[in-house]
């Protein structure tokens, strides 16, 4: 049986254990590990959100368009899709802590190049290689997760990781409006700087010690992976700017292609890139499925409800921002206590009840008449944050505590690939659906709770899928 390493207050422990019976960090430990991935993870929540808000004062600065500078976000983008699953697996090959902290020195040594960039092509270079530092702790999050929490409470740990998540997305239009009403537009990459510093002496020190696999990187599946990807993000992008061409078509044939020839190399593998293992089991395989469509609706709901508000409703931004706020706060309300409820309820049979609200909320904002007040519009935000909070807990749980010990780096790939489809599907029907019906819209609203309701339905068949 694979046997893992696990670090103990003062050092490595010398007798190992099986992997099934790893009880997670001692504490005090504990809560110094938690620490460090919680400031590695609301800096990467931090600069996604700070970044989009700061782009046309970058623009302005640089010199650039506003069509050219969508770079600043789409190579950040295009380095996070092409790398999720190659570093997860580099994760259980060499050791997530390891991993880990090379993503996080990647991050924060990417966000100096940010600061220093004098034209917009530096900019995009530095942040797709801040991409690549953000993958590295999207992939491996999950996975130090489950190592540093005791399996008992690892509902509860995955909680707290989402309610850090949501209150950094909460937080992060009103931080970047603040840095930039007294400060340049590179402050905000320059405070990623000690926030990666700080998390990487705490991470050194307290992040657990977990096994290596012994597997070998595979390269040629790793360049099929990023050619997969790449190609599909760029016919996406395509698709949504509406810019279809021949190239777009070329760009679909090559992601088809290449996914063929990543799926068939996987078969054959005890321990693929593209972890079939994990999919064969069925409730891994719902619960991938009830992510990507949970995602895709939420992605939905937040890039077509900015629009709404102020095209159909008539609120300006200000307003906007302020009726957004309840729908990351009802996630941060509702994430920790579904951490706690999935210790004793089905993780099916929650999501299923968050998804189905999140679908009642929805529908709820669609039917909203232009005169409604403030008030009905933030209890029914409110209602999708709660919704969605409920479920994801759950959901992560069960997408890390199923899945081998051994293939932990694998699952928290799965994981953060799973979320990442889900959102690209969303923001691809949104531009699609304004693209159509105008950015007035509520539409994308039905279409999202359509997807809500969906999941809640594959949620739902966890409750009789084996494991």
């Amino acid at each position: 049986m694979l046997e893992a390493r696990v670090q103990t207050a003062g050092s490595f422990a010398a007798a190992a254990k099986p992997l099934e019976d790893v009880s997670g960090v001692p504490t005090p430990r504990r809560y110094w590990a938690v620490l460090a991935i919680w400031l590695a993870v609301a800096m990467s929540v931090l600069d996604s959100s700070i970044a989009n808000i700061a782009l046309p004062t970058i623009a302005r600065d640089l010199g650039a368009s506003a069509a050219s500078s969508i770079w600043v976000i789409n190579a950040y983008q295009i380095a996070i899709t092409i790398s999720l699953l190659p570093i997860a697996m580099l994760g259980d090959i060499a050791g997530h802590r390891r991993v880990y902290m090379v993503g996080l020195s990647v991050f924060a040594i990417a966000s100096i190049g940010c600061v220093l960039s004098q034209t917009l092509g530096e900019l995009a270079v530095a942040r797709f290689a801040q991409g690549f530092g953000a993958a590295g702790v999207m992939a491996i999050n999950g996975a130090l997760v489950r190592f540093t929490y005791p399996r008992s409470m690892l509902g509860r740990g995955i909680g707290y990781n989402a309610l850090v998540v949501a209150v950094s997305s909460a937080a992060g239009p009103t931080i970047a409006a603040a840095i930039l009403s007294v400060a340049s537009w590179r402050w905000l990459f320059a405070v990623n700087v000690p926030l990666g510093l700080l998390s990487l002496v705490i991470g050194y020190r307290c992040l657990p010690l977990t096994p290596r696999s012994g597997n070998r990187f595979d390269i040629y599946s790793a360049l099929l992976n990023a050619v997969t990807f790449g190609a599909i993000f760029l016919a996406a992008s395509d698709v949504a700017h509406s810019t279809l061409s021949l190239l777009t078509i070329a760009e679909v044939a090559v992601a088809v292609a290449a996914g063929v020839m990543l799926v068939r190399r996987s078969r054959g593998q005890v321990a693929p890139l593209v972890p079939l293992d994990l999919l064969r089991l069925p409730i891994l395989r719902l619960s991938y499925a009830t992510s990507s469509l949970s995602f895709a609706a939420m992605m939905m709901a937040g890039v077509s409800l900015p629009f709404i508000l102020q095209e159909r409703f008539g609120f300006d931004r200000v307003e906007t921002g302020l009726l957004m706020t309840p729908l990351p706060l009802g996630v941060a309300v509702a994430a920790p206590i579904a951490g706690r409820l999935v210790e004793r309820f089905p993780a099916g049979l929650l999501g299923g009840i968050g998804l189905g609200l999140l679908a009642v909320g929805l529908a709820g904002l669609a039917l909203l008449h232009p005169g409604a007040g403030a008030i009905v519009l933030v209890l029914a935000t409110a209602v999708c944050g709660i919704g969605f909070g409920l479920f994801q807990t759950p959901n992560n749980r069960t997408m890390l505590g199923l899945a081998p010990a051994e293939r932990s780096g694998a699952a928290a790939g799965m994981l953060a690939t799973a979320r990442l489809v889900g959102q690209t599907a969303g923001a691809l029907l949104v531009a699609l659906l304004f693209h159509r019906a105008g950015p007035s819209s509520v539409i994308p609203l039905w279409v999202a709770a359509v997807l809500a309701l969906a999941a809640a339905g594959v949620s739902i068949r966890r409750l009789s899928a084996v494991q």
